[in-house]
């Protein structure tokens, strides 16, 4: 029994005064005490530290730290394992950071440029010194370490060859500068203990530049790579990846530092990383081997220009119909290339904003290796390889024909909006038509010249044929364009522009569209010739056909604003009257006639005519009587 149970009330009254002045130092005591019970109680979620930094030697559970039922799973965890480490690792993913912690890299320049450039002298332990000289941060000194190797150790591709010729112990490798994958992290691990940095090897399985797609995961672990213990949690890293390429049949390493595989998300690490040990993924849930074997190879190019995801996520894909489908989100606008064995003609790709849309259609069943590009708009610089799959085709598709004329990316896009063309009557790239007639229209933010195209791999067409089976109109903020093909079959329609005030003759490429007609009915005449002095303002409403036929009046009807006359040249001109509306209107017969010619006289220069449009009459067909 307590003490104060066996005194008298009046001898607690005297010991509470006698104690009282001493209550504040009794608060204080009890306040500490308090504090430390709740820590013992609960783990913190970003400071919880492993008694040592061996940490292959200790269980880890990885706990969603944002879920609600945290707390039970830590104590369900310490319950059934009382000697295991419960850690909790921050890494929630929105697509906004490609690492596993916040840094600011601005903040990093003049630390990276000394340790980048830093000459080694001495031991290891004396150039790690010298290298943290301006570190004092845990994370200060991983990034020096960091991009001192990155850009001093050369990866060695006769060692990768010849094991005998492999050194990987540190000092080995500190003096020759070179090192395979096992190199890079046990000197990365070393000097960081010199630092006295927390830091562990990790090692399993990399898709590096020997990866198959589709390979299965060995037994044993092809690399290795790193992860630091920083401000609270564990972050992953690669050296031999961060530093560059190399080209073992060609014995040959080229420097590339690469910033992505420095603090590489989890989430996004895996993509290319499957570690021997499922907590060195720090990733709660685990990714299952079978997933990693069939998810598809995501090199860092993908990430460092800003792409975001992808479908589908399995390297393998299967035709459906004779057809598969690809979709890239990315950050920002970007331009795109595809290869199906070698070969672009055998899809439609879309520009999207922030992304594309490919629809692939082989033209042999078996296996085909499709492969994706892509890079900055404003870049000069070659495409980068960003994706790769296996299209495994089981039926082909006969009823899509695509010409070898075709361009990709078809239709209209965020260039063609950037362009000056916005509102497209068609946004989808391919326009099936019945009776092989379209019109297609955009809305313009500029003023424009256009020049447009018809073409087929099928039909003869010269270049003045293409470009008369289209007709333009166009006001100060639209332009339309008629398009008629001369009978069944796939065609592209090829829109270039320039500048209404440049003086450059030559107008550029801006996009194209897949115009496909399968009626064999179809016998569509060319519209009519124009000339250089049909402005872009003017309106043909009738007639259109460019071939006329032979003894028969024609109705006319044009808008041409601005003009004194407009006449009908034969053997002798028919002149055309001015309606209310503003439309030239007449007949005028095609009896006796090869040619029509339209023929305008501006208001400033009486008497002088300019050709505007010409058409031709159809030969007579005689009758025979047998």
């Amino acid at each position: 029994m307590a003490l104060h149970h066996r005194l008298s009330l009046r001898q607690k009254i005297l010991l509470g005064i006698l104690c009282f002045p001493l209550l504040p130092i009794y608060l204080c005591v009890y306040c500490l005490c308090y504090k430390n019970v709740e820590r013992k109680r609960t783990v913190d979620p970003i400071a919880v530290k492993p008694n040592s930094s061996k940490l292959s030697n200790t269980t880890v559970y990885v706990i969603d730290e944002n879920s609600e039922n945290s707390e039970h799973q830590q104590a369900k965890q310490s319950k059934k394992n009382p000697g295991s480490k419960v850690v909790i690792f921050k890494y929630p993913w929105d697509r906004s950071s490609l690492k596993s912690m916040e840094i600011d890299l601005k903040k990093f320049e003049n630390l990276d440029s000394y340790a980048s450039k830093l000459e080694p002298r001495g031991s290891l332990e004396q150039h790690t010194q010298q290298l943290l000289y301006n570190a004092s941060t845990d994370l200060e000194k991983t990034r020096a370490i960091w991009m001192w190797i990155c850009h001093h150790i050369e990866y060695d591709t006769k060692a990768y060859k010849d094991a005998s010729l492999r050194f990987c112990e540190p000092d080995d490798v500190f003096r020759t500068r070179k090192g395979v994958c096992a190199g890079y992290s046990r000197l990365f691990k070393q000097m960081c203990s010199i630092a006295g940095v927390k830091c562990e090897e990790g090692s399993g399985y990399g898709k590096g530049a020997s990866y198959k797609l589709g390979q299965k995961i060995p037994k044993e672990s092809n690399h290795a790579w790193n992860m630091v213990y920083l401000e609270g949690g564990w972050h992953l890293l690669d050296s031999t990846w961060g530093a560059g390429y190399s080209d073992v049949s060609a014995d040959t390493f080229t420097y590339r530092y690469d910033e992505y595989y420095f603090l590489t998300h989890p989430a996004l690490f895996i993509e290319d990383h499957y570690p021997e040990k499922e907590e060195f993924q720090l990733l709660k849930p685990t990714v299952s081997k079978s997933h990693c074997e069939e998810h598809v190879r995501v090199p860092s190019s993908f990430y460092n220009i800003g792409l975001v995801s992808y479908h589908p996520e399995t390297a393998i894909i299967e035709t459906v119909k004779g057809k598969v489908s690809i979709a890239i989100e990315a950050r920002h606008d970007r331009l795109f290339l595809f290869s199906l064995n070698g070969n672009e003609r055998c899809g439609v790709m879309k520009l999207l904003n922030c992304g594309m849309k490919l629809d692939v259609y082989p033209k042999e069943t078996g296996q085909h290796k499709l492969q994706l590009f892509a890079k900055k708009q404003e870049s000069d610089d070659l495409y980068d390889f960003v994706l790769e799959y296996r299209i495994d085709c089981k039926s082909i598709d006969t009823s899509v024909k695509i010409p070898e004329c075709l361009n990709n990316p078809v239709g209209p896009s965020w260039v063609t909006e950037a362009a000056g063309l916005v509102e497209p009557s068609h946004p989808d790239p391919i326009i099936y038509t019945e009776d092989g007639c379209c019109s297609i229209c955009f809305a313009l933010k500029k003023d424009l010249c256009f020049l447009c195209s018809l073409h087929s791999d099928k039909v003869n067409m010269t270049p003045e044929k293409g470009e008369r089976y289209i007709f333009r109109t166009q006001t100060e903020d639209k332009v339309e364009m008629k398009v008629r093909v001369p009978q069944s079959g796939t065609y592209v329609m090829d829109i270039f522009v320039k500048p209404a005030n440049s003086d450059n003759t030559s107008y550029d490429y801006l996009c194209n569209y897949l115009i496909i007609c399968t009626n064999p009915k179809v016998k569509w005449p060319m519209f009519p010739l124009t000339y250089t002095n049909w402005a872009k303002h003017y309106e043909l409403v009738q007639p259109l056909n460019g071939v006329l036929p032979n003894n028969i009046d024609v109705s006319f009807k044009l808008h041409i604003p601005d003009v004194a006359k407009v006449c009908i040249e034969g053997k002798k001109n028919t002149p055309l009257t001015l309606s209310g509306d503003g439309y030239w209107e007449g007949k005028c017969s095609t009896a006796n006639r090869r040619t029509l010619f339209i023929m305008i006289e501006y208001k400033n220069q009486p008497n002088l005519y300019r050709y505007i449009l010409k058409y031709d009459v159809a030969a007579n067909k005689l009758n025979t009587k047998k």
